[in-house]
């Protein structure tokens, strides 16, 4: 069952999101959108550090973007895009911060090939492609109860099921994974929008400034979890709500 079909419960984090299909090459994607866009998020990639990217959010849309990554890890058949680049610059940021990017969350079992996705994007832009607005509920018990960073598991099945295959293409970065994966992404995200608010409101909170923002990092890699220097940084940073 996915997301968007599970019962409403009081424990759920809810969001509204768009349901689009899009044939292409004999496949048939299906494409889950917020339904309005996440003003107070923002995606980087850092001009300063090969392989790394910086994403900012605030609590509610951060919240918002955590549970878009919990519903990646519900929803196998589903890929899930959060459309950013075109979002107001990040006060104390700025656009020099580095290329602004979309982002796509794709389970390993849609199988999708990067190039494919602008044609993609293209589909789910026309004026007239159908469009399904619902409300997803995803439990919150489906986010990971520790915050505690998580160690590479010994076993290298154990270890696969958190590694995330990055890929750029068309000014979109997209982490291809296992639920797994997208879990322990959300749970950094989460706890981001969980300490920021207080470690902001103290006075002392700096954007971009080392040991003076909160801040949690998702890794992936691509040469295996014992080769460190293959590694790539998704660093996730709180940020005040900078769009109204």
């Amino acid at each position: 069952m996915t997301a968007s079909r599970a019962p409403l419960t009081r424990d759920s984090l809810r969001v509204k999101i768009v349901v689009q299909k899009v044939r292409l090459a004999g496949a048939e994607y299906r494409v889950i959108r917020p339904a309005r866009p996440l003003k107070n998020v923002a995606l980087h990639k850092d001009h300063g550090y090969q392989g790394h990217y910086n994403m900012y959010v605030d609590r509610a849309d951060g919240r918002r973007m955590g549970t878009l990554w919990l519903l990646a890890a519900r929803s196998p058949r589903s890929l899930v895009h959060v459309p950013m680049r075109a979002g107001p610059a990040v006060p104390g940021i700025g656009r020099e911060a580095g290329q602004p990017l979309d982002l796509v969350l794709a389970p390993r079992s849609v199988q999708l090939r990067p190039s494919r996705w602008k044609r993609i994007r293209q589909y789910l832009n026309a004026a007239h492609a159908p469009r399904e607005l619902r409300t997803a509920c995803v439990p919150e018990r489906d986010l990971p109860a520790s915050e505690a960073e998580y160690g590479i598991p010994d076993d290298p099945k154990e270890a696969s099921r958190f590694l995330l295959r990055r890929d750029i293409h068309a000014e979109t970065l997209l982490l291809t994974g296992g639920s797994a994966a997208f879990r322990e992404g959300a749970k950094e995200i989460f706890a981001v929008t969980k300490h920021g608010p207080p470690a902001a409101a103290t006075g002392l909170y700096l954007p971009g400034g080392c040991n003076y923002h909160v801040c949690r990092s998702i890794y992936d890699w691509d040469s295996g979890p014992r080769d460190l220097s293959g590694w790539e940084q998704l660093h996730v940073e709180f940020c005040p709500s900078w769009a109204r």
